[in-house]
């Protein structure tokens, strides 16, 4: 053990600063009897304060903007608000201010997740024991002498997803959760995009969780604030570090298909009461948008709300709409003030406009009742889509691993909008036993430009994608509706080369008021959407961005040329008419 300071243990200790009385690494014994380690911020008022809780692997002591100054920097130059109104001394990744919220009575309470950071054991990603933990963390918080017996659970991502799971465990003191951009099914939304493997994973865990890995110590970060190390008094050989983390890369792709080990790892539906606010992205394809919109409409919950917004993944947590929105859901269920979310309708939407332009609107349903859903047929002859279905033979052939097929609309006579999920039927076969289909959703201005928006982790996406590998497209019946096909991602059906198969894709949901004159593109290829310009590189940001951000789907052992490079069929007539179900808006009457 290393301990060169009076800090570099793992013993807690208390100051008041800032206006907060701060206790550091408290200590939480799990009923296995590992103890994680826990930051406090609470008031400097006596009496009895609802908990806000979170649980997770990046560092509780690391600096936001030291860290992840990319993303501060470009936050704060988009929204100055964010930064405004406290020190930022105390800001983490993904996680409330508490200088925003001690103030307003809360007690913000931050773990260090098993094996990350402060708190000791093995680093084994959304796994069971997770739940386990922010189970036990939960009934910890909620019976200490500063709590009034409310504890509310808020974060991003990581942070949120977690809530889906632990909700389900139904912890007595959980009161609330307000789940900001969080997935709930690990195979569909994200780790097997309609049966694709998502590369996601292959680097999240060095790039993002083993830099704060306990056991790093003095060869990692110091807390800002405190001095002490992030991850941990003690410093691990990398064999002991390597010995205590699971290799979540390894595990995704020994599992190709959805089995019990992604069951213990999503949502239990039925089993989640609590009252819930699902806050999604627009941008959000690829991870979370779905698991928010699937979480609003699956929840048992009969308290339960959405709200879906635009810009950066991070922005809208941190900005003066996305903390009103939290502190009036849970304001409302931790201290039982009257901040009017009893009026609260179900569903709060940001319309989005071209050149991100938002109108904050209330829906009571999603999707949305009075949608007109529309079927706009795609046609071989001139590679168009609209209301007229086509009824000549014909096909259409591409190279899987080429440019593929764009099928464009007619320029919009009248301003349009399409909000909701969107599905697309196709019929196809493959010059091999096997094809990937990739589907982007575009939007065109009128001089053919086409208008790309600010994705949740990619600064320029199309307004929709969606995903099927041709041999996961058996549908379960009871969970598919036509605007939203459900695979059951149980089996693999292998193609007879130029055999033709009917295909139903999910296309993630989206928001876009199509303005006059402009045109909406479908792109059907075999690989990953990319804009075609160069590849965007932002400092800190270790990855290229070519209009997917992070969520590519290029593992050569998940997708072999000599079965997904081959050529593709697709094909058109009257007994073969394929569709893109498009979920357009009319005016509110």
């Amino acid at each position: 053990m290393n301990a060169t300071t009076k800090h570099e243990s793992n013993e807690s200790h208390s100051e008041v600063r800032d206006g907060m009385q701060i206790e550091w690494n408290l200590p939480i014994t799990m009923d296995d009897g590992i103890v994680l380690r826990a930051d406090v911020f609470r008031p400097l008022t006596e009496g009895r304060h609802p908990v806000v809780l979170s649980y997770g692997p990046y560092g509780k002591g690391l600096s936001f903007q030291g860290f992840f100054k990319s993303q501060w920097d470009r936050m704060v130059t988009s929204f100055p608000e964010t930064a405004e109104g406290s020190s930022n001394k105390y800001q983490n990744w993904e996680l409330i201010d508490p200088e925003k919220w001690v103030p307003d009575g809360y007690i913000c309470v931050r773990v260090d997740s098993r094996g990350a950071g402060r708190s000791p054991g093995v680093l084994d990603h959304h796994n069971p024991r997770e739940a386990q933990d922010l189970y036990g963390c939960i009934e910890w918080a909620g019976v200490q002498e500063w709590c009034n017996g409310k504890v509310g659970l808020n974060g991003i991502s990581y942070y949120a997803m977690n809530q889906w799971r632990v909700a389900g465990l139904q912890p007595p003191h959980l009161a609330a959760c307000c789940i900001w951009e969080g997935y709930a099914d690990r195979y569909r939304d994200a780790t097997h995009h309609g049966g694709i493997l998502s590369t996601f994973a292959r680097n999240f865990q060095d790039r993002q969780v083993r830099r704060v890995q306990y056991g790093v110590g003095a060869n990692g970060p110091r807390n800002p604030v405190t001095g002490e190390l992030v991850s941990g008094p003690e410093t691990l050989s990398q064999e002991e570090l390597d010995k205590n983390a699971g290799n979540l890369w390894a595990d995704v792709s020994a599992h190709p298909l959805d089995d019990q080990y992604y069951a213990d790892r999503s949502a239990h539906w039925d089993k989640i009461q609590v009252p819930l606010l699902s806050s999604g992205n627009w941008g959000g394809h690829g991870l979370h948008l779905r698991g928010n919109t699937e979480g609003y409409l699956r929840a048992a919950s009969k308290q339960k709300w959405l709200e879906i917004h635009g810009w950066a993944h991070w922005t809208h947590f941190y900005s003066n709409y996305g903390i009103a929105l939290q502190k009036r859901f849970l304001g409302y269920f931790l201290k039982g003030e009257d901040t009017g979310w009893s009026k609260q309708p179900p569903v709060q939407l940001q319309i989005r406009s071209p050149g991100e332009v938002f109108e904050l609107r209330y829906e009571n349903e999603w999707p949305i009742a009075r949608t007109q859903w529309t079927k706009f047929y795609l046609d071989a002859a001139n590679k168009s889509f609209g209301t007229v279905a086509p009824t000549t033979e014909s096909t259409l052939t591409f190279e899987a691993l080429g440019d593929g097929l764009m099928f464009m609309t007619e320029p919009f006579p009248q301003k349009t909008e399409i909000t909701g999920p969107v599905a697309a039927k196709l019929f196809a076969s493959s010059s091999t036993t096997d094809a990937d289909f990739f589907l982007a959703l575009r939007l065109f201005d009128p001089q053919g430009k086409e208008v790309l928006f600010h994705g949740a982790n990619d600064p320029r996406t199309p307004i929709a994608l969606g995903w099927l590998r041709a041999s996961h497209r058996k549908l379960d019946p009871k969970l598919s509706q036509p605007y939203q096909p459900y695979h059951s991602h149980d089996e693999v059906q292998p193609l007879q080369p130029g055999v033709q198969v009917e295909l139903d894709v999910e296309i993630w949901p989206t928001c876009i008021v199509i303005p006059v004159g402009y045109r909406l593109g479908l792109w059907v290829r075999g690989k990953d959407y990319d804009h075609g310009g160069p590849p965007l590189e932002l400092s800190g940001v270790k990855y290229p961005m070519q209009g997917v951000g992070p969520f590519k789907h290029d593992e050569p052992s998940d997708r072999p040329v000599e079965i997904f490079g081959g050529t593709t069929t697709l094909y058109f007539g009257k007994d073969c008419q394929p569709y893109v179900l498009l979920p357009v808006i009319p005016p509110k009457q």
